[in-house]
């Protein structure tokens, strides 16, 4: 597999993942697309551009508004054998399917003793931007990895969305693939060859020795600038994009904190429950002896999105944000 930092080939990360989808496509006959405007249209966000017309409207289904009957209809297909895939534009509306989600896709393998494989992926952009308001900005990222059978994807570069989204569409188990809106239009080094990623397997964005920084989504690229300014500072921050949070790939996390002795997990989601309480709590169970400060957590505001713009960016945390929890961190 090409080193994405010596292809010399930038897409962006919209561009990337559909690449994988049409890779897969045409190498199984068994995947197709259900969703509301993924046919002629090419989906909301592009995830189907050209699609349509190099598949046709069998593989490519426009669906009405109705999540709960196209999610449960998919659930069928996938126990015979066909590969679905549930393109939700917003990954909000995979809430009006939770009955089918949580008592039917997470649970068929076991209930089966594993007879019935459930290969379905749903994916859907997540996260706070764009003035998208509280119906159109959850990412939801908890909920999904509370409920076990589901394998949870959160790629961060155009490289990642690629790999993984291939490792996706040859996965038995449902698997949620969570594209953060602001991400998409982000360029970068991408190999044109075919690539899988395996989850469970998380990036050193960036080497330090002060702090790390477990940053979820859109908090790694924001992290890894606010590492950049306190590189100037005297601040070595260690960087971890996990990638995928079910699995979570704790040896990652736990390795980096036995250097540095010091974490902050970073999230646009909400934090009570939230992932960074989980990591905070398996560090804390697994590499207590290794902390120099408490595990500390930066999360977005627990409350609805805003619509207005201004709202809506004090809302999440900014890179500042992130410097000024790494500072106090260090000073510990």
């Amino acid at each position: 597999m090409a080193s994405p930092e010596k292809v010399g080939r930038e897409i962006t990360y919209t561009e990337a993942a559909r690449e994988a989808l049409t890779s897969a496509m045409e190498r199984d006959s068994t995947i197709f697309v259900l969703g509301e405007g993924i046919g002629e249209r090419g989906g909301n966000f592009n995830t189907t551009k050209g699609l349509y017309e190099r598949f046709g409207p069998r593989r490519l289904r426009d669906t009405p508004i109705c999540e709960r009957g196209f999610v449960g209809l998919c659930t069928g297909a996938a126990m015979t054998g066909t590969r679905p895939i549930v393109d939700f534009m917003f990954i909000d509306f995979i809430l009006d399917a939770v009955g089918e989600l949580t008592n039917q896709i997470a649970k068929i393998q076991y209930m089966t003793s594993g007879r019935l494989k459930m290969p379905v992926l749903l994916r859907g952009c997540v996260g706070v931007g764009g003035g998208a308001a509280t119906h159109h900005s959850g990412s939801y990222f908890p909920f999904f990895v509370n409920v076990p059978g589901f394998r949870v994807v959160v790629p961060t570069t155009p490289y990642d969305a690629k790999g993984l989204l291939a490792t996706a569409l040859r996965c038995d188990d449902p698997v949620l693939f969570l594209e953060h809106k602001s991400l998409l239009n982000v360029r970068g080094d991408v190999p044109d060859e075919d690539y899988s990623i395996p989850f469970g397997q998380a990036r050193v964005c960036r080497e330090g020795t002060h702090v790390t920084i477990v940053g979820v989504g859109p908090l790694v690229p924001k992290s890894l600038a606010a590492a950049a300014t306190l590189a100037s500072e005297g601040v070595s921050v260690e960087v971890i994009d996990p990638r995928t949070l079910a699995p979570l790939d704790m040896e990652t996390i736990l390795t980096s904190v036995g250097k540095t002795g010091k974490l902050l997990v970073a999230d646009e989601s909400f934090g009570p429950c939230g992932i960074g309480a989980e990591i905070a709590a398996q560090v804390m169970d697994q590499g207590f002896d290794d902390l120099a400060a408490p595990v500390r957590r930066l999360n977005g505001v627990h409350t609805p999105t805003p619509y207005s713009p201004p709202l809506e960016a004090a809302v999440v945390p900014s890179v500042d944000q992130v410097a000024a929890a790494v500072r106090e961190l260090a000073a510990e």
